[in-house]
């Protein structure tokens, strides 16, 4: 609500996004990332805590109606009761005239036989004789006698008792001294007054009134749930307008004020009760409105928490979860209520029904805001980062929120009914204990949760269709932000919650109802009021230790049930006149308290005296379970959180090698979704990977057989169950099947001279077991083979030969999961065609840009997770819709090299409403250097107000230019982007970053010891790509080594530089150390799982993986296809550029020249 207040200001309802180093953001972050890396301590250590403040409820608390004022709190009930002063001018006729007289003794003193007697000669001289009494007179005649100053005779009096029949003349009386059946003998036999009063403590009268504490004494003390002090006995007399005894009480107080001067001090002196208020007390069960609108409440908020369950991206943790977020609710409801117990705060008032309401409404939006932060965190850093990452991006939003609704609470508390009062602190007390959980309980939970990696169990299910959702999700998302649609935002539920159930409350509070009520909030004072009792100085000189209006404050429960069931059977509330007490004081009482009153509960203290031994028992048996239990859950993970060298507060770079698979240099490389890589080196071996598994097997090829020999691979494919291996010849299409070790189909093709630009295997429209595989030529045209049939199908795509085709998965439909295999292609006169298959074959559409002329182009880059495309000029990038070809926006660059340009768009980067951040990788053209330019979101007008009849010809641009970011990483050699938001590449670097052992011993090498011993010269011909800069600076080959590098992108990175990872380190002996030192060139890139890369270092290829890669991911083939081509075909490119980029020192280069028949 606060944001959308400051919408003039700000021009936006967003929350604020905090930069990364931003002081408060930072502090939350590491806070969560300390959290999460201490569960072991923080998750036993929160429910202890919940522990301690849920255990005290059962003591602090009772439904013993007959126990509610023993020094416990009273339980919500299932109705609304109150007892509230109206105001004069109200429209309401008492039903009833309630008078008092409170007895005092010394301070707390009133239960000494003294002051019992005494107070029984009083009741006996303003109401009559009270021995035995019973005032049961069915067929008494109610005669008043003939002179109205005399009083009544027993049986007259008793005549007009209610119990003998409802008339406007009844009346009834409550007094302590019905404990001893009003008799003076028995109060002195009595040899244990404290016990008879507890004992006697259910008794009722005759019109069925329990003599409850809480009515007949007031400023009780109470020890163990008994009362063993008090400080007034209190007689009251309720009776009707026109009772006769209510005229006599009045007569004989005045006249028992003059009598009893030198016994007792009597306030008012002359025993005139003049002041008086009009109260209500009700005990209204809720109404069938009250059920309706809870329900809905109810109702809505479980709809919430289901929906936003399902769009989770997990399964096993779901339930788990839930279950999470209502254990934090329900924790947080409890502690709020033993804090209001402890500090004497009366929840009794509202319907227990509505309490859950509140906390639900605020605590599950946060939960699920930080979930989902957690989600789309990048997976490069460690679990312990993304927690705290993902706490630092929400917990000051969630502070706010909570702050905002606390001012609410505290300006609502001081207006409104003190029940509705007693509401607002109860919810600001659970609002900041749900915070304090979520900080602690929940943030542990949740770490446990991500270690268990339940959080991914849906990827590892089935990615295949949750990617496309996903994907699609965010391109219905990015098409609504574009064409007006927008989503409802719950971030103000819970304060409209709050609201709406505080006005409900309030209105049963008030007499007035409907439109006059409504009236009534807008043009008078929520609260009415205090009492105006005389505070006179003979009051406060006597230190009452309960006030009369404090007194009447209790009579909102039972009693007020008991006595509506007398006074106005058919209702649920009655209306008094209230008389200021009359009050006794004996002469000689101390009234100075030796000891202030406790502050809090008195069960508070009965708890600590008796229950500590037993409760600090049973917390360490909870608290030594939940360590056990947390490190069950969390075994395993220490190994590997405890390295040394790569502190759980850094990205985690590491490399391993794939060798002994070749003799010479690998120069192609292929990569299947289930992690099979497929390797060509220069020796003519082809090896297949299993990554996971760390095991190869080798495809059998004989150069003698035509249909068993592949050489030269021009290009490769792999089906998505890794079954399939299509090898392109330039004759033939080979296939071998990878799970029966042998040769399939061989198919002939005619590919006109020239390698192909693209080569995959097409699902659409096919079984899985009979994939088509389609071959895209340089000349323009393709081709699509039934492998099933070997049926070849010839399609035109453009007339000029193409310069790179580039296939791609383009969803059908904005509100559809499936998906379409589609062709992005570019011809050497910077002709654009998209080429999508259709039920009866494959359409080729030639793209007519807006902007631009075409002569510029030099590469494109597909984004079908924007459904979009990127079209590279020189200086500028272009991003073009692929609905309809407009350009929607056009990104100025820094001169870059041809076809470097890669796009990092992650979705764990996205926000959860709006546009991620999107990355443009570049190698600058001037300086060599990898750039990369993030563009923010345009917050300045906000997408989700685009008019509905939006055109992309005239769109609004969706990145602000000036919220660009830029960062630049100096002579990066070969890289690759990650899914996951990272960048990682391979460079050399001098020797002299090396330990001093290291370049000693390199030094032995290069002066000449053992050079020509085993030495292989790979890359030595022309044709070869300079590895980097370094080569033109240091021409000693033996003066630099090969250098991993990764580099998170994401703005929730934590390391903010480069981490870094010499290749040979886990290279057994020396000579294998030094043995890539002479590699001159590196060869293919590929990416390996979402955060992996494999390259070609010489005949060894190595992987490298930044953060901690879960190879069990199923990675779809759109990911993958683009880039095998691009690897497959870096060869045959690298030649032009050679020469270019050796100058410059930029990208490091492939393992062999173009011309070698591999």
């Amino acid at each position: 609500m606060l944001w959308y207040l400051l919408y003039p200001l700000r021009g936006t309802t967003e929350a604020p996004v905090l930069p990364p180093d931003h002081p408060l953001r930072t502090a939350f972050s590491r806070y969560g990332t300390w959290t999460a890396r201490h569960v072991k301590t923080v998750l036993p250590l929160s429910v202890a805590l919940v522990f301690c403040l849920l255990y005290p409820i059962f003591f602090l608390y009772t439904t013993d109606a007959t126990n509610v004022t023993s020094g416990v709190s009273n339980l919500p009930h299932h109705v609304w009761t109150d007892a509230q002063p109206l105001s004069e001018r109200a429209v309401a006729e008492p039903d009833v005239i309630m008078r008092s007289v409170w007895v005092h003794g010394s301070y707390m003193k009133a239960l000494d036989r003294e002051i019992l007697l005494g107070a029984l000669e009083l009741q006996d001289t303003l109401l009559g004789p009270t021995t035995n009494f019973n005032p049961r007179r069915p067929h008494a005649s109610r005669i008043l006698p003939n002179d109205p100053t005399v009083d009544m005779t027993r049986d007259q009096r008793d005549a007009f008792h209610i119990v003998n029949g409802l008339t406007d003349q009844s009346w009834f009386f409550h007094s302590p001294l019905q404990y001893w059946g009003g008799s003076a003998d028995n109060i002195a036999a009595d040899s244990d007054i404290i016990s008879t009063v507890n004992e006697k403590k259910t008794q009722s009268t005759s019109v069925n009134i329990t003599l409850r504490h809480s009515f007949v004494f007031s400023g009780k003390r109470f020890e163990e749930r008994r009362l063993v002090a008090a400080d007034a006995l209190v007689i009251t007399l309720i009776h009707f307008k026109d009772s006769p005894l209510g005229r006599q009480w009045v007569r004989n107080a005045e006249r028992l004020a003059a009598q009893v001067h030198d016994k007792w001090t009597v306030i008012p002196h002359d025993g005139k009760s003049m002041a008086s208020q009009l109260y209500e007390f009700q005990f209204r069960p809720m109404s069938w409105p009250d059920w309706f609108l809870l329900t809905i409440a109810y109702s809505l908020t479980l709809f919430y928490l289901l929906l936003s369950l399902s769009k989770l991206r997990a399964v096993k943790s779901r339930f788990g979860l839930m279950a999470t977020i209502l254990a934090q609710i329900a924790a947080s409801i409890g502690s709020s209520f033993t804090i209001c117990a402890i500090f004497k705060i009366d929840l009794s008032r509202v319907p227990y029904y509505a309490y859950p309401l509140v906390v639900l409404a605020i605590s599950m939006e946060n939960s699920f805001r930080l979930i989902n932060a957690v989600i789309m965190t990048s997976s490069s850093i460690s679990i312990s980062d993304r927690i705290g990452e993902a706490f630092g991006q929400t917990a000051y939003v969630a502070i706010l929120n909570r702050l905002q609704n606390l001012a609410i609470l505290l300006g609502l508390s001081r207006i409104t009914f003190p029940g509705v009062a007693a509401f607002c602190t109860f919810a600001a007390v659970a609002i900041v204990f749900d915070f304090l959980y979520l900080a602690t309980f929940f943030l542990a939970v949740l770490s446990v949760d991500v270690r268990q990696r339940e959080l991914y169990e849906l990827e590892k299910a089935s990615l295949r269709k949750t990617n496309d959702v996903y994907n699609i999700t965010l391109l219905d998302r990015i098409r609504r932000i574009r064409h007006g649609g927008a989503t409802v935002s719950t971030r103000v539920a819970g304060t409209i919650v709050i609201l709406g159930f505080i006005l409900l409350a309030q209105s049963h509070y008030a007499l007035e109802s409907g439109s006059q009520w409504l009236n009534w909030i807008f043009t008078r004072s929520w609260r009415v009021a205090e009492p105006a009792f005389s505070k006179s100085s003979h009051l406060v000189d006597i230190h009452q230790a309960r006030s009369p209006t404090s007194w009447l404050r209790l009579q909102d429960h039972e009693t007020a049930r008991e006595v509506i069931n007398v006074v106005k059977p058919w209702a649920h509330s009655y209306v008094a006149r209230v008389y200021e007490p009359l009050v006794f004081v004996a002469k000689g009482a101390n009234r100075i308290p030796h000891s202030p009153e406790p502050m809090f509960l008195p069960a508070v203290y009965d708890f600590i005296h008796h229950e500590i031994p037993r409760f600090v028992v049973i917390m360490l048996t909870l608290v030594a379970l939940l360590l056990l239990l947390t490190n069950y859950l969390l075994q395993g993970n220490d190994k590997q959180a405890g390295d040394p060298d790569h502190p759980e507060n850094e990205p985690l770079l590491s490399v391993r090698s794939l060798s002994h698979g070749h003799d010479l240099d690998v120069v192609k490389m292929a990569v299947s979704p289930g992690h099979k890589l497929v390797s060509v080196g220069l020796d003519r071996n082809i090896q297949i990977w299993d990554v996971p598994l760390n095991s190869r097997t080798r495809v059998m090829s004989d150069s003698e057989t035509p249909l068993e020999n592949p050489f030269p691979v021009l290009a490769m494919a792999i089906d998505d169950d890794s079954k399939w291996l299509a090898l392109l010849t330039w004759q033939r299409v080979l296939l071998w099947d990878t799970d029966e070790q042998q040769w399939g189909l061989s198919i002939e093709v005619e590919l006109g001279g020239h390698k192909p630009e693209a080569m995959f295997f097409n699902y659409t429209n096919k079984t899985l077991d009979t994939p088509s595989l389609v071959v895209v030529r340089k000349n323009g045209t393709m081709f699509e083979l039934d492998l099933e049939g070997t049926a070849s199908k010839e399609f035109t795509i453009c007339k000029t030969p193409f310069a790179m085709a580039l296939p791609f998965a383009e969803p059908t439909s904005a509100n559809q999961v499936s998906q379409s295999l589609s062709i992005l292609t570019l011809s050497r006169k910077s002709c654009i065609h998209i080429v999508r298959q259709q039920p009866g074959g494959w359409t080729s559409k030639e793209v007519k840009l807006t902007t631009g002329e075409a002569k510029d182009i030099h590469s494109i880059v597909p984004a079908p997770d924007l459904s979009m495309y990127l079209v590279c000029r020189s200086r500028s990038v272009d991003l073009v819709d692929l609905e309809s070809s407009a350009v929607i926006q056009t990104f100025n660059t820094e001169p870059m090299e041809p076809r470097s340009l890669k796009l990092l768009l992650s979705s764990r980067g996205a926000p959860q409403h709006g546009l991620p951040p999107l990355s443009l990788c570049y190698v600058s053209l001037e300086t060599g250097d990898l750039v990369i330019q993030t563009f923010y979101r345009a917050d300045e007008v906000d997408p989700m107000h685009y008019p509905k009849d939006y055109a992309p010809e005239a769109p609004n641009q969706p990145w602000n230019e000036e919220k660009e970011v830029k960062k630049r990483i100096e002579k990066p050699g070969r890289w690759e982007i990650l899914p996951n938001g990272g960048i990682v590449g391979v460079r050399r670097v001098p020797v002299a970053s090396l330990s001093s052992s290291r370049r000693r011993s390199f030094r032995a090498v290069s002066s000449g010891v053992g050079v020509g011993y085993g030495l292989r010269r790979r890359g030595a011909g022309s044709g070869g790509i300079a590895a980097d800069s370094t080569d033109v600076t240091t021409p000693d080959i033996g003066m630099t080594v090969w250098e991993a590098w990764a580099f998170n992108n994401l703005e929730s990175a934590k390391t903010k530089g480069i981490e870094t990872q010499p290749l040979d380190q886990e290279a057994d002996g020396e000579d294998a150390m030094y043995d890539n030192l002479w590699v001159s060139e590196l060869g293919p890139m590929v990416r390996l799982g979402t955060a992996s890369v494999a390259v070609g270092l010489g005949n060894v290829i190595k992987v490298i993986s930044v953060g901690h890669e879960h190879f069990d991911k199923v990675v779809t083939r759109d990911r993958l296809t683009a880039e095998n081509l691009r690897n497959q075909n870096y060869f045959r490119r690298r030649k032009t550029g050679s020469a270019a980029q050796r100058a410059r020192g930029g990208l490091g280069g492939g393992g062999a020249a173009a011309g070698i028949g591999v």
